[in-house]
């Protein structure tokens, strides 16, 4: 009966969800602006806690930081670069990666992003 749940256990755990994984890590970055240009660079979220972190950017030749709050398959994270604040909402898919839409404060419009696991 034990190597039954053991075994059980073990598919159990084998078949997590990607919302199950870790998000920490390294990630290179490709987006796109309010204006469509499209701007590459990279991405490091640093764990603070099992649902909170914080994230940098190097995108475009500036960078930026800000706090980050995972929920499921849903990853979001406000930010500062400059004097701008802003927001990025993503999903987190299969794979790893996080497809979001980002925008600005007081601006109109948004962006996509898409951040790669390296």
């Amino acid at each position: 009966m034990r190597k039954f749940i053991l075994a059980l256990a073990m598919v159990g755990f084998a078949a997590a969800p990607a919302a199950a994984q870790s998000i920490g890590g390294n990630y290179t970055v490709a987006g796109t602006n309010f204006d469509g240009s499209a701007y590459g660079g990279e991405a490091t979220i640093t764990l603070t806690s099992e649902t909170t972190c914080t994230i940098h950017w190097e995108t475009g030749g500036s960078s930026s930081d800000g706090i980050c709050m995972r929920n499921d398959n849903a990853f979001s994270a406000g930010y500062v670069m400059g004097k701008e604040i802003g927001l990025v909402v993503y999903k987190v898919e299969e794979d790893g990666s996080l497809h979001g839409l980002w925008t600005i404060a007081g601006k109109e419009g948004s962006g996509t992003e898409v951040l790669t696991p390296k």
